[in-house]
């Protein structure tokens, strides 16, 4: 990768986030609520697309962040990712980051699917959309109802992207990317913990796997300022769920 491709920090309860923020500020130097960015964090695979000229022309898994897989021959089959941005107005080398997964009605069809041929039966969709991500076979990712959902940017050249995550992210849609419908801007920590239990709440009814959510500092002036630790960003923090429980007999 041109760019590390990071881990981010996690935060397990209110208090914890309310620590983050704190930590932000200390380092701001500065009492003004900040403006978030929150965004479901899927349950898939971290992927990396690297476009030039508008043409898509890798893609590549997250690996430990220096080095990935080459997977383009299997990403050039998902319906969610253009092959060619829409529109105009992108830079010459734009590289989108984003989970590939896959929606919870098309791993439970490809299960019922195999358990009539007796096939493989996959355990959870994440298994599933790491498996196909890997075959050498792009006939079998393409017969797989994988998607891809884009999250940020890494190298940028030769053009200029807004000035907030959030705006940065439309201008991705707008060239054809798909980005998560449930994404909000709020403002101080407390507006968090609120778009956190409303999610928390439609978790189950969700068409997709979620294990939390992500905040992001929306501006990119305060993310510089805020810079990184060795492995992850400051002005990004992951609040995980609980975990979910079942019941089974013994």
């Amino acid at each position: 990768h041109e760019l590390p491709m990071l881990s981010l920090d996690n935060a397990f309860n209110a208090d914890e986030m309310k620590e983050f923020e704190r930590r932000l500020q200390d380092r701001l130097k500065s009492r003004e609520p900040i403006e978030y960015a929150c965004e479901p964090k899927l349950d898939g695979i971290a992927a990396s697309l690297l476009y030039r000229n508008g043409v898509l022309e890798r893609g590549a898994t997250r690996g430990d962040g220096s080095t990935g897989e080459d997977i383009t021959h299997n990403i050039r089959t998902i319906p969610s990712i253009p092959l060619r941005l829409m529109g105009s107005g992108y830079p010459d080398v734009l590289e989108v980051r984003g989970e590939v997964y896959m929606p919870r009605e098309g791993f439970e069809a490809m299960n019922d699917a195999a358990r009539k041929t007796g096939s493989k039966v996959f355990v959870n969709p994440r298994n599933a959309a790491a498996g196909t991500l890997r075959q050498l076979d792009p006939r079998i990712a393409a017969s797989r109802p994988l998607e891809m959902c884009c999250y940020s940017v890494g190298l940028v050249e030769g053009g200029e992207l807004p000035a907030r995550h959030a705006e940065i992210l439309q201008k991705l849609n707008s060239w054809g990317l798909r980005i998560n419908a449930d994404s909000a801007v709020v403002e101080g920590i407390a507006a968090c913990d609120d778009y956190y239990q409303r999610l928390a709440q439609r978790r189950n009814g969700l068409a997709y796997d979620i294990d939390g959510i992500v905040f992001k500092v929306n501006s990119l002036d305060l993310q510089v300022k805020l810079g990184f630790v060795s492995r992850a960003p400051r002005w990004a923090i992951a609040r995980k769920f609980p975990a979910q429980e079942e019941v089974t007999r013994l």
